[in-house]
């Protein structure tokens, strides 16, 4: 199954032999560029242990080597978060 945007990857050897040092690969986008069949170019971030970004790269991996490691949040849940509370301003009573 292909990533999606979002998807938090571990990229290891076993998608590509130039990943010798493993590597954890936030998708940016999945490209439909012509390629060998079961392979693929992905655009992403690339993170540290602690999920930050440090280096955006373009990669080309083997779908059957990734591992998904987080899921793309779902576009409904996102979107039905209850807005942020409105603060009431009250009228100062010099203008009532």
């Amino acid at each position: 199954m292909l990533p999606r945007s979002g998807d938090i990857l571990h990229v290891t050897r076993e998608a590509s032999v130039q990943f010798v040092e493993p590597l954890l690969f936030r998708v940016i986008r999945v490209h439909d560029w012509p390629t060998y069949d079961g392979w693929v170019w992905l655009d992403g971030y690339e993170l540290n242990a602690g999920g930050d970004a440090v280096e955006r790269r373009s990669i080309f991996v083997r779908i059957s080597g990734l591992r998904t490691v987080g899921s793309a949040p779902d576009i409904r849940t996102r979107n039905s978060r209850r807005p942020a509370a409105v603060r009431q301003v009250g009228v100062p009573s010099r203008y009532r």
